[in-house]
């Protein structure tokens, strides 16, 4: 088949879009800093001020454990009380802390149940220690929540929900007391990750990085590129300057399935040599067409249904068989398989044979 320059749309198939072979992205859209990353806090606590929507303190002893402590703190004893409050639910706070995040700042925090509350709309969360890895204490959350959810029953036992209420934020609902201690400008070198591993890439960023600061930074693999602040730079100026630099960013020829949902996703490199393609379906169609059996007269007999099938048997000759010539470009391939008329699923299945010829030069990764 003749090659065809210009790529069908066909529904269903989605494929990334051809840029040019040199396009550039920034350094820092295609790199992480090692060691600049956050770091996840969580921590236990209560939230009280709901409207008989919280825990139920027979069924929840971690509930009531932690109110008893809580009062008792307070200088209020009531354990061995028959207390059965709903306005109280054991939660679980959790957050994310940014890099460099200075004590005194505020970050964002996500508030869960963890027994049997109904909602956590119009709840309050009383001071709750957030804690990362090493069991350190890094922030301190406190705050009404907000569920964005709505949720409203009757004495029937009929009820309405939109949402989960069982979940929230606190919109800067907690304080930065303690700093991560990481020290970037104490860094004899810095380290940069990148997020898609190339040694093509990361040699292109080893040498658009050289090209402005000669013998400061060398491809360590194909995921690390390792960077030397030259003299009279401090690590953040440094870093500023680099991260804005652009790059042409390579990738292996990869195609994409997604069996579940029909999609196929290729990338701009992948190549097919020289193959023959046929596609036609076979469809069997049962018909079903029950007859009633009526019997005789003034007979011991009885009516009954007598299933009665019409089976049919169709094949799709399809189109004529396809050539695709060798070393064909994504748009000539994508623009082949739509001349056959066929539907993405059948794309997958094509795909998946021109692979296992030979013929398609790329990995094809299956979710």
């Amino acid at each position: 088949m003749q090659n065809l320059l210009t790529a069908l749309a066909v529904s269903g198939l989605v494929t990334l879009a051809s840029t040019p072979a040199l396009a550039q992205s920034r350094i820092k859209d295609i790199v992480s800093i090692e060691g600049v990353r956050s770091n996840q806090l969580v921590g236990y606590g209560l939230v009280v001020g709901l409207n008989g929507t919280g825990d139920n303190l027979r069924n929840c002893p971690l509930t009531r454990q932690s109110l008893d402590s809580m009062m008792e703190r307070q200088g209020v004893n009531i354990r061995g009380a028959q207390a059965n409050t709903k306005n109280v639910a054991a939660v679980m706070v959790t957050a994310e802390l940014p890099p460099f995040a200075a004590p005194g700042s505020r970050i964002d925090v996500s508030v869960s149940t963890l027994c049997d509350a109904k909602s956590l709309q119009g709840g309050t969360v009383v001071v709750t220690t957030l804690q990362g890895w090493d069991g350190q204490v890094y922030a301190v959350a406190q705050g009404s929540i907000q569920t964005g959810a709505v949720s409203a029953s009757g004495a029937s036992g009929s009820s309405v929900t939109r949402g989960v209420p069982t979940a929230g934020r606190i919109a800067s609902g907690a304080v930065v007391e303690r700093e991560t201690g990481f020290d970037l400008n104490g860094q004899d070198a810095v380290r940069l990750t990148l997020r898609n591993p190339d040694f093509t890439t990361a040699q292109r960023v080893a040498g658009a990085v050289n090209q402005m600061f000669p013998n400061t930074a060398w491809a360590e693999n194909g995921t690390v590129v390792v960077l030397r602040p030259p003299a009279g730079y401090g690590t953040a100026n440094f870093l500023s300057r680099v991260e804005n630099l652009s790059v042409a960013v390579d990738a292996p020829a990869k195609v994409i399935i997604d069996e579940v949902n029909g999609v196929i996703v290729m990338g701009e490199s992948v190549r097919v040599s020289t193959v023959a393609i046929a596609h036609g379906n076979l469809t069997v169609s049962v018909q079903e067409n029950p007859r009633v059996s009526q019997p005789e007269p003034f007979s011991d007999g009885e009516t009954v249904v007598v299933p009665q099938s019409d089976v049919t048997v169709e094949e799709d000759r399809g189109t004529q068989i396809r050539m695709v010539d060798g070393g064909a470009s994504l748009s000539s391939l994508v623009a082949g398989l739509n001349a056959l008329g066929v539907s993405p699923r059948d794309l997958i299945s094509i795909l998946q044979a021109i692979k296992a010829a030979g013929a398609l030069q790329a990995d094809i990764e299956v979710m």
